[in-house]
């Protein structure tokens, strides 16, 4: 019976944890909904194997975990549409569930625990953190060879440039693509075009998880 109550805490525990991660930090700031159930399923699913793995015990329990160790391991994010910030969600999510699932880790250290990776997440993912900082791929008409040109072009462009990766030149149609990390003009500051260049811009996502 006490530990049927204490599994029941847990669970009480992680379903918590997890709506606040999903409802209260995560969807309200990227609106992403295809992502919701997918937090959600995985936390409680590694939750329940967690817990079920520590009723088996000695029987089979060992070769269960590392079972489960290997179907974590061959997961992959592939999808292009993830970013970084959500694959820091998807981990977030995984130890929530390892953390309030461990039958024999005390209820208040478990709650701790769980307290302080939500607000790293919330503190670490705030708008209000580095607001100004964008990053984008951009084709130029044009190709530099000269870096004060082309620090001086994207500034002009988008703002100032903090970092940017050349990704492509090519010199038959006179373009380069670059991977730009820059900071956003403050407020009331015009932004400029240079000459009568076109500047095809996109958001790309961060992240092509292995």
């Amino acid at each position: 019976m006490d530990s049927l109550r204490h599994l029941t805490a847990h669970l009480g525990l992680d379903l918590t944890a997890i709506c606040l991660l999903t409802f209260a930090i995560y969807y309200p700031r990227h609106r992403r909904r295809d992502l919701v159930p997918a937090y959600l399923a995985l936390n409680v699913s590694l939750f329940t194997i967690v817990a079920a793995l520590a009723e088996v015990g000695g029987s089979g329990g060992m070769a269960l975990g590392f079972g489960l160790f290997g179907v974590l391991s061959i997961i992959r994010l592939r999808s292009d549409a993830v970013q970084h910030e959500e694959v820091a969600y998807y981990f977030t999510t995984l130890v929530l569930g390892l953390i309030c699932g461990l039958p024999h880790l005390a209820f208040g250290l478990a709650a701790a625990m769980s307290a302080v990776l939500l607000l790293v997440v919330y503190t670490a993912d705030h708008p209000r953190l580095l607001s100004g900082v964008r990053r984008a791929v951009i084709t130029l008409d044009a190709v530099h060879s000269d870096p004060d040109a082309l620090r001086a072009d994207l500034a002009l462009r988008l703002g100032e440039p903090m970092q940017w990766t050349v990704m492509e030149v090519d010199f038959v149609r006179d373009l380069m693509v670059l991977d730009v990390r820059y900071r956003e003009p403050g407020a009331g500051v015009a932004r400029r075009r240079a000459g009568g260049n076109e500047v095809v811009r996109r958001t790309e996502p961060l992240l092509d998880a292995a």
